[in-house]
């Protein structure tokens, strides 16, 4: 009896191992694949999932793989271009600004750039020629570079704006706003009551305002990116000539005089006439001394 105890016992524990080693190897395998699909595929699969995966694996006390103890990380879309606006003024003298004006057009043929704005104008002694010009970033500086030779560079300021941040922020308000009124729109066609309609509307036409605003704004953004902008005056000094003379004849010449003459006698007029108190002064003075003389006059002749 003791005999077939032991061999039934060690029957059943050589079979418990024989069952026990497949089922503990078929899950390590397991996980071992899903470990490999996930480093093989990493766009693929989201950090959430991977994170689970390597929890499941290290729960059931598998070596880890050097890729496994490193946190999983998507990868990241490449960097966004800076939005750089280029600026400049620039002001310089030339000899002949006919000259310069042709010079200038065949620069801006030659650099592909174009004229959004022009205006001359005489003044001052001064001929002047004012334009704005639109060219590629990237032939920017070249151009300002051959400016420098229409004349004498008077002044030249360069800048920069760097709008990156604010054209994102445009660009996402206005995935936001029209998001909202794709979601206006929906519940216009769940409205019933005229009421409801009319008030969706009415926040549809105000979301489409904002919508035309910001695509405004962002379009303007882009062409300031997209074409660099240069201030240009170029002047040429006038020399004014002094008109000689004229030669007058005798008779305008005596006709010139006879209207100096009358002017003399007008302005001795108007003179004596202005200055009344000193002839009432003068009118006072004489009285005066004819009374003293009367009197004295009287008073000799009663002695």
């Amino acid at each position: 009896m003791p005999t077939h105890t032991w061999q039934l016992l060690v029957l059943l524990l050589f079979t418990a191992a024989c069952s026990s080693d497949p089922s503990e190897q078929a899950p390590a395998d397991d996980k071992q694949l899903v470990v490999n699909e996930l480093m093989e595929a990493p766009a693929l699969v989201t950090a959430e999932a991977a994170q689970v995966e390597q929890s499941e694996v290290r729960g059931n006390d598998q070596p880890d793989s050097p890729e496994a103890n490193e946190p999983f990380r998507v990868t990241a879309a490449p960097g966004t271009t800076r939005k750089i606006i280029y600026h400049a003024n620039v002001r310089v003298k030339v000899d002949d600004l006919a000259r310069a004006n042709a010079r200038m057009d065949s620069l801006t043929r030659a650099f592909g750039a174009y004229v959004s704005d022009a205006s001359e104008r005489r003044e001052d002694g001064q001929w002047e020629h004012q334009m704005t010009i639109r060219v590629l970033p990237s032939r920017f500086p070249a151009l300002l570079n051959r400016l420098n030779g229409l004349g004498t560079l008077e002044s030249k300021t360069l800048g920069t704006d760097d709008v990156t941040a604010e054209h994102a922020d445009v660009s996402a308000r206005l995935a936001t706003k029209r998001a909202l009124e794709q979601r206006y729109i929906a519940l216009l066609k769940q409205a019933k009551k005229v009421s409801e309609m009319l008030e969706i509307e009415g926040k549809i036409g105000e979301v489409r305002a904002d919508i035309e605003a910001t695509e405004s704004k962002l379009k303007t953004l882009n062409d300031q990116v997209a074409y660099s902008t240069i201030n240009l005056s170029y002047f040429q000094v006038i020399t004014l000539k002094t008109p000689d003379a004229p030669v007058l004849s005798f008779g305008s010449r005596l006709v010139q005089s006879f209207y100096s003459g009358w002017e003399l006698c007008t302005n001795l007029l108007l003179g004596m006439v202005a200055a009344w108190p000193l002839w009432l002064l003068l009118l006072v003075i004489i009285w005066s001394i004819r009374v003293w003389r009367r009197r004295r006059t009287l008073s000799e002749a009663s002695a």
